[in-house]
């Protein structure tokens, strides 16, 4: 029954955010901004966390910077390409469509096309079209079953 209880309790405990207390702003407009722009910012460490949750030290330089562009009067725009110019297009979770992330929108569209296309010669190799038997074969096989 403890363990039941334990279960529960774990499950209903809101999100663990990586966010230090003395990383917090005071205005809550630009902390909530903050928050949502590193939700969206990849951490270049864990590669596939956001740095809002991730416990990387560079993850952590990445917030301070947010919120200290943020402080300073950027606007989310401006806060996204620092992050960009400064780490590449790497560290969004959305690329932009553009020359050098071409692949990463269309790749899974050619794959999937590619995937449809040799799945429709495959089976359609593997399919058996029943012949018509000639007269000779129709008749051996009268033969055949009249023996028996």
């Amino acid at each position: 029954m403890k363990h039941v209880f334990l279960v529960l309790l774990l499950l209903c405990a809101p999100p663990v955010f990586s966010v230090e207390p003395d990383e917090i702003l005071d205005d809550p407009v630009l902390e909530q901004r903050a928050r949502d722009i590193s939700a969206n910012v990849r951490c270049v460490v864990c590669q596939n966390e956001p740095i809002d949750s991730s416990n990387a030290s560079i993850a952590r330089d990445m917030r301070i910077l947010i919120r200290e562009r943020l402080v300073a009067g950027d606007s989310d725009a401006a806060v996204y390409s620092f992050l960009v110019d400064r780490y590449g297009t790497y560290v969004l979770f959305k690329p932009p469509f553009q020359g050098a992330t071409i692949g990463l929108w269309i790749g899974p569209f050619v794959i999937l096309a590619l995937g449809s296309i040799g799945a429709y010669v495959a089976f359609r190799r593997h399919t058996v079209v029943p012949t018509k038997l000639s007269d000779q074969e129709e008749a051996k096989i009268s033969d055949l079953l009249d023996d028996t």
